[in-house]
């Protein structure tokens, strides 16, 4: 099978504590045929220095550092303009890769012609204790993803080949969520890996773990991002909030 150029996306801001260990997953790869482009935010930290210090050794890690901060989105869609690869797959700062994740996926989606693609993964804590597993289900189209969003952004990879460069828009918050909607508004199915490739950082203090501001930007991506109508709005915000509610209650 012929190995395809993997784009691995991350956007940088002060991450110096955790970018290392991020960026030796990529290494750790058993498909080699990658690309890693860092998008440094303006950090204030070393982390791009220790990023620097990768790109003496491979040079299938880039480091591109933007003029002002801008917001992951920015940084993304920055990586994503600049990319080579036919598929474009997502790493924040802080989040690791099992060693085998790029090969079963490329795997996965060229033998069954999978346009979007993405895997179970684990939560781990600012300390790298294992926690909970998230197993989204087997396959999502577009009205199911309107629901909840079952991709988590660092198990997500998308073949340009069908659908081009497909950017986020620039919001602050569930930038990825509106990319996945964009991709499959197209008629096109996502399909899932269900085996743990990826490991998810948790940070309590997140912006992320508030559930009142991800309730706020969920409802902005249905009024502003798909212009969904009042009514429909309603109807899907219920679904998303029964399974958030259900989530909890595990």
């Amino acid at each position: 099978m012929r190995s395809e150029l993997v784009s691995v996306i991350t956007p940088l801001y002060n991450s110096e504590q955790f970018i290392e260990k991020t960026i030796k997953s990529v290494l750790n790869q058993t498909y080699a045929n990658w690309e890693m482009i860092v998008v440094d935010d303006c950090s204030t930290d070393s982390g791009p220095d220790i990023v620097k210090e990768y790109l003496k050794k491979n040079s299938r890690i880039k480091l591109i550092k933007l003029k002002k901060n801008s917001g992951a989105a920015v940084a993304r869609n920055k990586g994503i303009k600049i990319s080579k690869g036919r598929y474009i797959a997502f790493l924040d700062s802080d989040d690791l890769w099992h060693k085998d994740k790029l090969k079963k996926q490329v795997e996965f989606m060229k033998n069954n012609n999978v346009v979007l693609s993405y895997t179970a993964y684990r939560k781990i804590d600012e300390f790298g204790n294992l926690r909970g597993i998230i197993r989204p289900p087997k396959k999502i189209n577009y009205n199911q993803l309107l629901k909840t969003n079952s991709i988590g952004c660092l198990t997500a990879m998308y073949d340009t080949k069908y659908v081009g460069k497909v950017y986020m828009p620039v919001i602050d918050r569930r930038q990825d969520y509106a990319l996945w909607l964009k991709i499959l508004k197209k008629g096109i199915t996502a399909y899932g890996v269900n085996e743990v490739l990826a490991y998810y950082r948790t940070n309590k203090n997140s912006l992320s773990s508030n559930k009142v501001v991800s309730a706020k930007y969920q409802w902005k991506i249905y009024r502003q991002i798909e212009n969904l109508s009042i009514v429909k709005s309603l109807y899907y915000f219920i679904n998303y909030f029964i399974n958030g509610l259900s989530k909890y209650l595990k």
